[in-house]
């Protein structure tokens, strides 16, 4: 028997939207990286970019464990010496919660040209708009992820 490898022709990509209101980081994350690599179709194949297009509003409203928020740092470095910078997670959803939920999705990603790919199908948006609307996503909802499930 032959391995099926999907082609460009196989592939069907839906655009889903999420609300993010009251659900955890880590498990909002692993729930829409495992979309995003297609993982919940029939024709996943580890080399190949099947997932969906994944729309994530209100990421400002996402809910953080407060003694995480305050311990967990998210770090980043300019490339030069001395260069390294830190900021706690309840500063980073103050200021840029859309790209607190978009780096929590990349570390679950693959760490190569495929991941970049499929993380340029992941929007974030911090306030209920967007302006995918001619797409129709479709809405789901991952009660998992919800805080106090």
């Amino acid at each position: 028997m032959r391995t099926f490898s999907p082609k460009q022709s196989d592939i069907t990509r839906a655009w889903l939207e999420v609300d993010a209101t009251g659900m955890t980081l880590g498990r909002l994350a692993t729930e829409v990286a495992a979309r995003l690599r297609g993982k919940h179709k029939v024709i996943f194949s580890p080399h190949v970019d099947t997932g969906d297009h994944i729309i994530i509003v209100n990421a400002d409203k996402i809910a953080l464990d407060a003694k995480k928020g305050a311990q967990k740092r998210y770090y980043r470095h300019s490339g030069y010496p001395g260069g390294l910078t830190s900021r706690t997670y309840t500063e980073l959803l103050e200021t840029k919660p859309a790209e607190m939920v978009r780096i929590s999705v990349r570390g679950m990603l693959p760490h190569n040209t495929l991941g970049r790919q499929m993380l340029s199908k992941l929007k974030v948006y911090a306030g209920p708009e967007h302006p995918h609307i001619a797409q129709n996503p479709t809405k789901i909802d991952f009660p998992q992820a919800r805080k106090g499930s």
